[in-house]
C-alpha cells in the first residue's frame, strides 16, 4: 500500500518513472492492522459510518503514536511539517476520508479471507 502511495504521488509530481519508496519500519506499523479483528467483530453489526469512523481513529492513534515513538530517535519515515492539517508533524487530518475507506478495505479483505480462505 505504501509504495503504490508513493508511487502514484510521483506521478502527480510529474515523475514518469513512478519512483516510490517505503521504510522497513512500516513492516510493523502496517502490520499492526491484525489489532483491527477484535474490533472489526465488536462493531461487525453497526452502520458504515461508525465503522469507517472506528477505523480511521484507530490508524490515527497507531500513526500519532508510532510516528512520535520513531521521532524520539529520529527515525520517523514520513514528515507532514508542510500539511496544513498536520497533527506535531506525524498526522495529516486531510487523510481521514482516506484512512476511512482503507479502514473499510482491510475489513472487506478480512471478511472475504474468512470466507474463502
Amino acid at each position: 500500500m505504501e509504495v503504490v502511495w508513493t508511487g502514484l504521488n510521483s506521478l502527480y509530481r510529474g515523475d514518469k518513472k513512478l519512483g516510490c519508496y517505503t521504510s522497513l519500519w512500516m513492516f510493523p506499523i502496517y502490520g499492526s492492522v491484525i489489532f483491527f479483528e477484535p474490533i472489526m467483530n465488536i462493531i461487525a453489526g453497526l452502520p458504515i459510518i461508525v465503522r469507517g469512523v472506528t477505523y480511521m481513529l484507530y490508524i490515527f492513534v497507531a500513526e500519532y503514536y508510532s510516528g512520535t515513538l520513531l521521532g524520539k530517535i529520529n527515525a520517523c519515515p514520513w514528515d507532514y511539517s508542510n500539511s496544513r492539517y498536520n497533527v506535531q508533524s506525524v498526522i495529516r487530518l486531510d487523510y481521514a476520508p482516506l484512512w476511512f475507506a482503507v479502514g473499510l478495505g482491510f475489513e472487506a479483505a478480512y471478511r472475504y479471507c474468512l470466507i474463502n480462505l
